[in-house]
């Protein structure tokens, strides 16, 4: 969405100059009507009188000249994309949808990534992109019912050390605390307690803070809510010929600390003490109260299109007509929940897909044969840990 240079005087229908009515705002969204390839129009943001979702100017009818049937809301146009009828029908709420599902682009959001999400996503999916993007999990969510709560046991975790850090760790704290406040996923905080952080190194070699919860979590009351057994979830895929893998972007970040319960988060660095205003990583109860939510947010589609692990979501179909259906499904049910995707870790439409360790497809469950290879290229156990490790590893897959 973007302020005009001057605002504009909306005339009504009687050609008279409205004294109360201007334009003040234009966007430019996206639309994806049925085989129709998606495209860009201008619109103007009004204050609708009667609360209308989409007013349609003359300058589209005119380009697009449909036929409107008034009675029964549907209009028919010609479309150079078109199938062998050589029209093209849809409802007027179809349109609507269209654009107010996409959702109207603040000036914030890049122009670039939404054209990045525009590739990984099918066309299908395109009034869903909201759900791709992260400048929409990069903020700080609303208060659920569902917030998270720590229930300590009547004890508070004493004051845990400042850990040494390399120059390295230092300036990606320093990064971290400074991004995160700036988001509102955390805030500086003189607390009684409080964890240590320290880092470690993820494949690709970037450093991922982590901070130190075990104090904390010695004195927390357990949830007891059932995170699945992966081995169990993979027996649900059944005759399903094709798989899309949705993960959550974000995922803990995604809900909120209960009210009250900040400061039990507390960590301090060199550079002061900082809280969680979200679920952060490390907390005892974090994965089975988010299982607990997604199981909720889900219940009407699990173990039948639906299977979810923590924050990886898979869809599964019979057929590719119904899965394009049970896909946008999932996204409205995203949408509907505040939560979002990372589009570059997402599949569609795969007839075998990696999923938890194991590859799944029509024809069952395989080891993945990078797991395997892992598995043979492990150095000889050389002490009674080592030799734990490894046998844990391989016996993964039994």
């Amino acid at each position: 969405m973007s302020e005009l240079p001057e605002k504009i005087p909306l005339f009504i229908l009687d050609s008279n100059e409205s004294t109360s009515l201007f334009i003040t705002h234009y966007t430019k969204p996206f639309f994806d009507l049925p085989s129709f390839p998606t495209f860009e129009w201008d619109f103007f943001i009004i204050d609708s009188p009667k609360g209308e979702d989409l007013i349609l100017g003359y300058d589209f009818l005119y380009h697009f000249n449909p036929i409107i049937d008034w009675k029964n809301g549907l209009i028919t146009y010609d479309s150079s994309h078109k199938d062998s009828s050589g029209i093209i029908s849809s409802t007027i709420n179809d349109l609507a949808t269209s654009v107010n599902s996409v959702a109207l682009w603040d000036e914030e959001e890049e122009p670039e990534e939404i054209e990045t999400v525009m590739k990984v996503v099918p066309p299908g999916y395109h009034n869903h992109l909201d759900v791709f993007l992260k400048v929409k999990a990069e903020k700080l969510p609303p208060h659920w019912a569902c917030d998270y709560h720590i229930k300590p046991d009547g004890l508070c975790p004493p004051v845990g050390v400042i850990y040494s850090l390399s120059n390295n760790e230092s300036e990606t704290l320093w990064a971290y605390t400074s991004d995160n406040v700036e988001i509102g996923f955390i805030r500086p905080r003189s607390s009684s307690t409080g964890a240590p952080v320290l880092f470690f190194k993820k494949k690709d070699g970037r450093l991922c803070l982590c901070v130190d919860y075990r104090k904390l979590n010695a004195v927390t009351r357990k949830n007891r809510y059932p995170v699945p057994p992966m081995n169990q979830l993979l027996t649900i895929f059944n005759s399903a010929t094709i798989f899309s893998k949705i993960d959550l972007c974000g995922a803990y970040n995604l809900f909120r600390i209960k009210e009250g319960d900040e400061h039990l988060t507390a960590f301090r660095t060199k550079y002061g003490s900082y809280e969680y205003l979200v679920m952060p990583f490390g907390l005892t109860n974090a994965p089975a109260s988010f299982q607990d939510i997604v199981n909720d947010i889900f219940a009407d589609f699990l173990g039948i299109f639906v299977v979810v692990y923590l924050d990886h979501v898979m869809v599964f179909s019979s057929s590719k007509e119904e899965h394009v259906k049970h896909v946008a499904s999932v996204l409205q049910r995203l949408r509907d929940n505040n939560l979002f995707s990372k589009a570059s870790n997402c599949v569609f439409h795969a007839s075998s897909v990696e999923y938890l360790g194991y590859v799944v497809s029509s024809e069952g469950l395989k080891m993945d044969s990078s797991k395997g290879q892992k598995i043979l290229n492990l150095p000889q156990p050389k002490n009674i840990k080592a030799l734990q490790s490894f046998l844990g590893f391989a016996n993964f897959y039994r």
